[in-house]
């Protein structure tokens, strides 16, 4: 009976999680590589799985556990209706508008069903298990690990053996099998339940398993906050690391994992770490981090991860750790995991829905820092007289003030281009903050006054002229410190660059130089193609400063953000100056292209980027094949492709191969923007005829991309960036 339970409920837990990244692969294309969508989808699966908490808590709570049993197996034959899952047909989202209403439609209608009936596994079969007879069933509550580590197996293997190795087809054609398998587990684990119970009656059972206790108001917020914490902090981490440090959708999984991992070691039968531990680490981990993010420090992109990641996992077991110590009398279980859900629920509409409309910046981080400090317990008895309550807002207050006075008698001091600089004077106050640590109060408002006074001190650096958070990420315009350019930055990466001088707005700067290798390759054009120019990305505009009178050029941008940046000319003037006739469609760039006429462009360039990263569903062949149709017969495909962690001349050198195109790249190393404002990049050209690319088929520094054997052909439902992914 253990064996057929454990095994049914990590069946429901493997399906539950394998869902999410194999739809989130489905809809990407639709939405770019944002990270919010992840986190939007996070939202819509915590809510449908505190629906299938509350069908499993009040189906129990008025039927009893037998004729709730009963009822159970009815539904879970509804979502064979609802199978195999995909994309709903003709849905495509907004172009104007924040799509997150849309994207939580999709998933409702796509995914709603299946979700929302397999959620209900794990406790509801620990609710079965628990009038089983089994010698364990008072206590089910470690069968949750079990259903933990099935969530966290699946996250694991998605990236590294699911999506290398299936198509999306064959993996959602995979997952209606596994559903089919749950289905028959879970009648045999329903009619075991009634046979083992014999006679007991439900009541009866609830008696003998000492349901006394009542459950106040104040204990059930106590789980919401508890649940609330490791959930908003592991989205908290999603978005950060994924647009500030390496924005790579391969790292979505990885929170989640660390997330999940702490439910299992909380709820096994017996604990690997213990909890006074995990308690006595979370204070000088936080603090840490919080040095991270005031000095804003990218490198080591591996240490920082890993110390991102770390606090997570500390956090995590700590408030997880309270939430499974606090677990009440099993007659309450049900009871238990739905108000636990409703923190995962709240925790994620705060990060997915409200965050995004009034913080500019990752707020939600460290306010989901603080407020996990608050909920630390003390590991031992403090004084609460008059004077240390006092003391607890006094002491704070006083470092948020010392904080604020120095960073702002230090503004404009050229010390601050020194990360080590920076690193102390951010983390003097905040390691005054550990003295406080013994009174969690005092610690996390201390910690809460310096990130009050760092928001409202000057920047040390360089002066923000416009600060946007979209769907899409955080797009911010600034003045360099030279006073020299005006550029835009999304993430970590910078997406245009222009001078402030009126008399040289006109030069292209950044990735798009004249010497560079896209200066280098459009002049080698002939004129005639040069005369209709479609570009998938907009940026701040910079690539019009090619752009003659009488030539037409588009360009396809899927942030509305991005277009008003553009635009307005207290920040950048490529498209007002550039002569020639300027089109902006907004949506995603794929399906714009399908409107346009078939041999509409000359030169189509690709240079959409979320952050640092191209979506992948921009460089598929069925991608490359709607550019070809888009093109004319003798007209030229330019690929931007610089980031920092993936090879992706290998996949374009690859298709172009399988297409039967001419292909070449060029890589530029240069030292940095500050002196000269120009950026290494990047680039492939592609053509049907050689004699399109003209003289760059002579150009030695233009060479034909290698190709790598164990490179597979991307297509829109297989891909893989293990293959093409920069370990080092």
């Amino acid at each position: 009976m253990l064996i057929l339970f454990t095994a049914t409920i990590f069946l429901g837990a493997l399906l539950l999680f394998l869902v999410q990244p194999m739809f989130a692969r489905m809809v990407l294309p639709l939405l770019g590589g944002s990270p919010a969508v992840w986190n939007t989808a996070m939202v819509f699966y915590q809510a449908a799985l505190l629906a299938g908490y509350a069908y499993a808590h009040f189906t129990t709570r008025w039927f009893g556990v037998r004729r709730q049993a009963a009822l159970h197996l009815v539904v879970l034959l509804v979502p064979l209706l609802a199978l195999p899952i995909g994309l709903p047909h003709g849905w495509t989202p907004p172009t104007t508008s924040n799509p997150v209403w849309w994207l939580l439609a999709v998933l409702t209608v796509s995914v709603g069903l299946p979700f929302f009936v397999v959620s209900a596994t794990s406790p509801l079969l620990q609710r079965w298990f628990s009038i089983s007879g089994h010698r364990w069933a008072p206590d089910p509550y470690f069968l949750y690990a079990a259903s933990n580590l099935g969530s966290l197996l699946a996250l694991v293997s998605y990236p590294v053996l699911i999506e290398p190795w299936l198509r999306l087809g064959q993996q959602s054609q995979w997952w209606s099998v596994g559903y089919g398998t749950l289905v028959v587990l879970t009648v045999i684990c329903g009619a075991w339940t009634r046979h083992a119970a014999g006679n007991v009656s439900d009541a009866e059972t609830d008696t003998m398993q000492n349901d006394d206790v009542q459950i106040t108001v104040r204990r059930r917020v106590r789980w919401v906050l508890l649940s609330l914490v490791p959930c908003s902090l592991m989205l908290s981490v999603t978005t950060y690391i994924t647009s500030e440090i390496a924005p790579i959708p391969l790292l979505w999984v990885i929170p989640l994992a660390i997330y999940l991992l702490a439910f299992i070691l909380v709820f096994a039968k017996r604990r690997l770490l213990p909890h006074r531990w995990m308690v006595r680490a979370l204070p000088f981990l936080v603090t840490a981090l919080v040095v991270t993010l005031l000095a804003n420090l990218l490198r080591p992109i591996g240490l920082l991860i890993g110390l991102h990641l770390a606090c997570l996992f500390i956090v995590s077991m700590v408030c997880l750790g309270e939430l499974a110590d606090d677990r009440p009398a099993v007659k309450h279980l049900t009871a238990f995991y739905l108000w636990s859900s409703a923190g995962g629920v709240l925790g994620g509409m705060f990060n997915a829905l409200l965050a995004p409309v009034i913080f500019s910046t990752v707020a939600e981080y460290p306010l989901t820092l603080i407020l996990a400090c608050l909920l630390t317990p003390s590991l031992m008895a403090m004084p609460s007289t008059r004077r240390q309550r006092i003391l607890d807002f006094a002491l704070p207050l006083v470092i948020g003030l010392f904080t604020l006075n120095i960073l702002r008698l230090l503004t404009g001091a050229t010390i601050w281009s020194f990360p080590f600089i920076k690193v102390l004077m951010y983390g003097a106050p905040t390691a005054l903050c550990l003295a406080f640590m013994r009174r969690p109060l005092r610690f996390a408002l201390g910690l809460g006054g310096v990130f009050l006074a760092c928001s409202m001190a000057p920047h040390y650096q360089e002066r923000i002229l416009y600060l946007e958070r979209s769907f899409f990420g955080i797009n911010s315009v600034s003045l360099d410190p030279a006073g020299k350019y005006h550029w835009l930055t999304h993430g970590n990466t910078i997406h245009g660059i222009q001078y402030v001088d009126p008399l040289r707005r006109d030069e292209p700067l950044g990735y798009y130089t004249r010497s560079g290798p896209f200066g280098q390759a459009f002049a080698a054009l002939s004129d005639s193609v040069k005369q209709r120019v479609g570009v998938i990305g907009l940026g701040a505009g910079g690539l019009a400063c090619y752009g003659n009178r009488g030539e037409n050029w588009t360009f396809y941008e899927i942030d509305p953000v991005v277009e008003r940046i553009a635009r307005d000319r207290r920040l950048f003037t490529f498209l007002k100056d550039c002569p020639a006739d300027i089109k902006v469609v907004l949506g995603d760039a794929r399906l714009s292209l399908q409107k346009a006429n078939d041999g509409q462009f000359g030169i189509l360039v690709l240079d959409a980027y979320t952050s640092d990263t191209i979506p992948l569903h921009l460089i598929t062949r069925e991608a490359l094949a709607l550019y070809l149709r888009k093109l004319e017969p003798n007209g030229v495909l330019a690929f931007h492709i610089s980031n920092r962690h993936l090879r992706l001349e290998r996949v374009l050198g690859a298709l172009a191969q399988d297409a039967g195109l001419v292909c070449l790249a060029q890589s530029e190393n240069l030292p940095g923007v500050a002196a000269t404002g120009k950026l290494g990049s990047k680039w492939v050209i592609m053509a049907r005829d050689p004699a399109s690319l003209g003289k760059l088929m002579r150009d030695p520094r233009w060479l034909q991309p290698p190709l790598h054997l164990k490179s597979r052909l991307w297509t829109d439902d297989d891909t893989s960036v293990f293959s093409v992914f920069v370990w080092r």
